[in-house]
């Protein structure tokens, strides 16, 4: 799934040792805005675990972002719980469009005319079935 917007807030990283592994873990979340809805924006709580991914995606404020995320639900003391975890973070316009790319929204180019079937002059053979 996909969520492009801007980011609003940057929560504070949290970090700890796993109970079963004993290995160190890092998360910190961020509030990304969907600029698009205008009156009505919508908004997303996401996470990004691993100190590695956190340093990748160098998230910023104010930032135009494209998250790629899963969803996944967990229980505890028989409450549920989601867990919107990032896998994935594009900025939006950061690279301009290669030669021959179209930008989103553009009328896409007809294909190119595929060449006429050679058929050989002397070829008297038909092999149809009706």
């Amino acid at each position: 799934m996909e969520f492009t917007g801007k980011i609003i807030a940057i929560l504070q990283p949290r970090s700890g040792v796993s109970k079963t592994s004993g290995n160190e873990w890092k998360v910190q979340e961020f509030v990304i805005e969907d600029t698009m809805n205008g009156q009505y924006p919508r908004r997303m709580c996401f996470e990004v675990f691993g100190a590695d991914k956190i340093a990748q995606f160098n998230i910023q404020m104010d930032e135009m972002l494209t998250v790629s995320f899963d969803i996944d639900a967990r229980q505890w003391q028989d409450r549920w719980f989601n867990s919107i975890r990032a896998w994935k973070v594009e900025r939006v316009n950061a690279a301009a469009p290669t030669p021959g790319a179209t930008a989103p929204g553009s009328p896409v180019p007809p294909p190119a005319p595929a060449p006429a079937p050679d058929f050989l002059a002397g070829d008297d053979k038909d092999d149809l079935p009706f």
